[in-house]
């Protein structure tokens, strides 16, 4: 039988609750489990005493060979109980694929905005004295 420590949720709509269960990977979230170790509020400030855990019962588990999920594990990483290896996801800060295409694009317009513009200052040298004389040419008449 392969077990798990996991959160079953508790409370109301909007008001979450949670307990901290020993549960077969087969069970339901919020159905059978075999043992309630501990219990998570996440209404409560940070500072206030959020989670609480049965670090005893916890650790005998684990020598059975239950397996905390992520979020319990965080939990028992700040009680002490377990180590959370840090996790590196260097793509995370990326924006997706079509933001990209969109990103790409605006440097395409400006390069050729830039391009043009460039364009614009070396042309205008050249082409002020025919501009002049077609001043002067109707000017005169």
């Amino acid at each position: 039988m392969s077990l798990k420590i996991r959160l079953a949720r508790g409370g109301s709509k909007k008001r979450p609750y949670y307990h901290v269960v020993i549960a077969d990977v087969r069970a339901p979230r919020d159905g059978r489990f075999i043992e309630r170790v501990g219990r998570w509020n996440p209404m409560l400030p940070k500072d206030a005493a959020r989670v609480e855990l049965n670090e005893e019962r916890i650790k005998y588990w684990m020598e059975q060979g239950a397996k905390p999920t992520d979020r319990v594990l965080r939990f028992l990483d700040e009680a002490g109980i377990a180590k959370r290896p840090a996790r590196n996801n260097p793509k995370k800060a990326l924006p997706g694929k079509k933001a990209q295409e969109r990103l790409e694009e605006l440097k395409a317009k400006e390069e050729e905005a830039a391009a043009a513009a460039s364009e614009a200052e070396a042309a205008p040298a050249e082409e002020a004295p025919a501009e002049e004389a077609a001043v002067e040419e109707t000017a005169a008449e």
